[in-house]
C-alpha cells in the first residue's frame, strides 16, 4: 500500500468548526475519504453534523461524521473501531481538536490549566493509543499535528495557558515522529500562525475562573495590556490572510508521496518568527540524531516489516 495522492482514509479531530472542518471539506474535495469527528453530534452539534452530511450529499465526496469527544477515552476507543470497521483501516490522522483561552496566567485554577492540557495535548495520546496499534500493523501512514505558531515565536501576554499545551502537544509530536519512523509512519507538523479572523478560535476564548485575580491585572497597571495584544495580532495579520490556507496546506501534505513530506509547514501570514527559531531548532534536532547514530530515524521507512 504505497499512500500518495489517491484515496486516503483520514480522520480529522475537532471538525466541528475552525480549521478543523476547513481541512475535512478540502480533503474531501480532494478525493479522499474523511471523518469529521466531533462531539455531540446528536445534541449540540447536531446542525454541524448535518451540515457535514449535506455537504457531502451536494457536492458528491465521501465526507462522513463520527463521534468523538477527544477528552473521553471511551468515546475517542469508539470513534477509532467505527472507523476501522466501516473503511478497513486509517491512513491519515490529523490532530486539529484543541480550544484557546484569553487572560492572565495567574487567574486559571490549576484545573483549567489541567482541563486545556486535556484537550490540546492528552486527546492527540488518546487518538494515538486508539489508531496505532492497527496503523502500525499496515506499515505505513501520516500524523499531521496541527500546531501553532506561538509554540516558537513571538508571544503576547495573557495567553499562556494556550501557548503552553501548544507547545507540550508540539514537543510530544517531535518525539513521536522518531518513534514511529521505523513503523513507516510519517510525521509532518503543520504551523499556522495567529488567525484572528476567520476562525472562531478567539472568539470562542476562555477565561480566567478567579476573577478576582483577573480584575486585579484588568484595573491595574496591566489594564491596556489585553486590548494591545489583540489589536496588535490584528494589525500584524494582512488584510488578505486566509486561514484556509492552512487546510490547502494539509491537502497538499496528504496528496504527497510516502517519505516527501515534509518535516514542519508554517502558514503564517503575520510572520512572527516561529519558522526562525523552529528550522534552528529542527536542525538541532537532526544533528542530535546524527551524533548518537539514530540519524534513520529522521525519515520513515516505507513498507516496514511488521
Amino acid at each position: 500500500m504505497t499512500k500518495g495522492s489517491e484515496n486516503q482514509v483520514i480522520v480529522v479531530t475537532g471538525a466541528s468548526s475552525g480549521f478543523g472542518k476547513m481541512t475535512a471539506y478540502a480533503l474531501a474535495d480532494a478525493g479522499h475519504t474523511v471523518y469529521a469527528s466531533m462531539r455531540g453530534i446528536s445534541g449540540h452539534n447536531a446542525d454541524k453534523a448535518k451540515a457535514a452530511k449535506d455537504y457531502a450529499n451536494k457536492h458528491d465526496v465521501d465526507l462522513r461524521v463520527v463521534e468523538i469527544d477527544v477528552v473521553e477515552d471511551a468515546s475517542v476507543a469508539a470513534g477509532i473501531d467505527q472507523i476501522f470497521d466501516e473503511a478497513g483501516h486509517l491512513d491519515v490522522i490529523v490532530h486539529n481538536a484543541g480550544h484557546m483561552s484569553f487572560g492572565p496566567a495567574e487567574a486559571f485554577t490549576p484545573e483549567q490549566m489541567a482541563q486545556l492540557y486535556n484537550i490540546n495535548v492528552l486527546s492527540t495520546q488518546r487518538v494515538m493509543r486508539s489508531a496505532l496499534p492497527r496503523m502500525r500493523a499496515q506499515g505505513q501512514g501520516l500524523i499531521v499535528w496541527v500546531s501553532s505558531s506561538s509554540t516558537r515565536g513571538g508571544t503576547p501576554p495573557f495567553l499562556s495557558p494556550y501557548f503552553a499545551a501548544k507547545a507540550g502537544m508540539d514537543s510530544l509530536a517531535v518525539s513521536y515522529a522518531s518513534e514511529l519512523a521505523r513503523w513507516g509512519i510519517e510525521t509532518t507538523i503543520m504551523v499556522p500562525g495567529a488567525f484572528t479572523t476567520g476562525t472562531n478560535h478567539f472568539a470562542h476564548a476562555g477565561k480566567p475562573e478567579d476573577a478576582p485575580v483577573a480584575d486585579a491585572y484588568l484595573t491595574g497597571p496591566y489594564a491596556e495590556v489585553p486590548s494591545k495584544a489583540l489589536d496588535g495580532l490584528r494589525s500584524l495579520e494582512p488584510a488578505d490572510a486566509d486561514p484556509t490556507a492552512v487546510a490547502r496546506g494539509i491537502v497538499d501534505i496528504v496528496n504527497m508521496p510516502f517519505g516527501k513530506r515534509p518535516f514542519r509547514v508554517h502558514v503564517d501570514p503575520s510572520h512572527d518568527g516561529s519558522e526562525i527559531v523552529s528550522g534552528v531548532a529542527d536542525r538541532v534536532r537532526a544533528e542530535m540524531f546524527r551524533r548518537i547514530s539514530l540519524e534513520d530515524l529522521l525519515s520513515p521507512v516505507g513498507q516496514a516489516a511488521i
